[in-house]
């Protein structure tokens, strides 16, 4: 079995919201042992809905559409749907009913169109739902099972957990897993597991760069869950084994939880002092529960005067090498160690951009400076990007000097 996901909505395809339906739906999809072979996003057109129904029909055994059944007059997945199986449609009394009885029950007017919900394909099955109004449907479409789901997400996730999923069965289990590195180019990446990347192969293998993080993806699949299981993790070992210090962790881990295990099984503390970053070194720890344990705080030295006065940076040494160079920033994470008492601590200054740059000093020029209980290394680094960009790849890159440095001084 194969399954395509389609996502309707004008919003959608003008940008004006993110579709995370699809996302869900394919990874529920593949833990219920069903691969994707497609995601269609399509507009609020009832002709276009019907041909990309019927088109995926043609193509999976099952169609999974989100979005589109609403009360107003743009909301026309079910039109598209009756004219994709060549049908009109029909009131269903039962749904009519539930959704007059959803209004009265919270002393709302029912509106005409609220009833238009009711409206479903001759011989769809309707699906109730539990969070909302709009009834999700089931269908066939020539020899395809097609399921139509409500748009917004709390709606869409209960309806397929509680109505939709108990009812497909996978020929296979697929397990994923995913291995996250840092410091290396995702060419890098792939040279390294080129063998392991070779199309047709099981497990399958692929990267993806994401925040200067490259992410390598390992789908197995076996007749049962245990042996998918079992082939996937051989091969996060071998990947693990390949890259080495590149591997930070694996699946749902961050460098920030990390982080926070080794601080914590060391029985340490971290503080860091921010320029370029702003604070979102800190933010990234702390979204972590229990980092009170380990991170002591923060000071967001933006202005020089920050600096030199929380921090304790000598005013000779920013007039002499400049807020962006190496000497400051191993004063800040100094400073930082020094005004929080902590084991460790993160110093970074760096040239964000747009403006401030320099010939001698480019935008995406940033500093990181670790202080560690025996002595202060500094790393020099040009990220490429905009401003955004070039801030969460210096955050990141900071943690993962931590880790490297922790690693190292055990």
């Amino acid at each position: 079995m194969e399954a395509v996901i389609i996502a309707i909505g004008d919003e959608l395809l003008a940008g004006l919201i993110v579709d995370t339906n699809s996302p869900y739906l394919a990874r529920r999809l593949g833990e219920l042992g069903v691969p994707v072979s497609r995601h269609v996003t399509v507009g609020d057109d009832a002709g276009r809905i019907a041909s990309v129904i019927g088109a995926a029909a043609a193509e999976a055994a099952l169609v999974l559409v989100t979005g589109g059944l609403g009360p107003t007059l743009d909301d026309v997945t079910r039109q598209g749907l009756a004219r994709a199986m060549g049908v009109e449609l029909v009131e269903d009394t039962r749904q009519a009913e539930r959704i007059a009885g959803f209004f009265a029950s919270r002393g709302r007017e029912l509106k005409p169109s609220n009833l238009t919900q009711a409206q479903v394909p001759a011989g769809a099955e309707t699906i109730d739902n539990e969070c909302g109004t709009a009834p999700g449907m089931a269908a066939r479409v020539g020899d395809s099972q097609v399921f139509m789901m409500p748009g917004p997400p709390a709606e869409a996730t209960e309806m397929f957990e509680e109505r939709i999923a108990p009812r497909l069965a996978g020929e296979a289990a697929l397990v994923r897993r995913e291995v996250h590195t840092f410091g290396a180019g995702e060419s890098d990446i792939g040279e390294a597991l080129a063998d392991m990347m070779v199309r047709g192969r099981n497990p399958t293998v692929g990267t993806a760069p994401m925040a200067g993080e490259v992410v390598v993806r390992i789908t197995a699949s076996a007749p049962e869950r245990r042996q998918a299981s079992d082939a996937a993790e051989k091969d996060v070992q071998e990947v693990r084994r390949r890259l080495g210090e590149l591997v930070f962790a694996a699946d749902d881990d961050t460098l920030a939880s990390v982080v926070a295990a080794a601080l914590t099984s060391a029985g340490q503390t971290l503080a860091v002092a921010e320029s370029c970053t702003g604070g979102m070194i800190g933010q990234m720890i702390t979204a972590t529960p229990g980092a009170s344990q380990y991170f002591l705080g923060g000071v967001a030295s933006y202005a020089d005067s920050a600096k030199r006065d929380v921090l304790g940076v000598a005013a000779e040494l920013i007039e002499q090498h400049g807020a962006v160079s190496e000497p400051v920033a191993a004063a800040m994470a100094q400073g930082a160690k020094r005004r929080f008492g902590s084991h460790w601590a993160l110093g970074v200054t760096g040239i964000a951009g747009p403006t401030g740059a320099s010939a001698e000093k480019p935008v995406g020029l940033v500093y990181i400076a670790v202080a560690a209980p025996a002595g202060t290394e500094v790393h020099r680094h040009v990220f490429p990007g905009r401003r955004e960009v070039i801030r969460r790849r210096a955050a990141t890159a900071a943690l993962n000097h931590l880790r490297l440095a922790m690693r190292s001084a055990k």
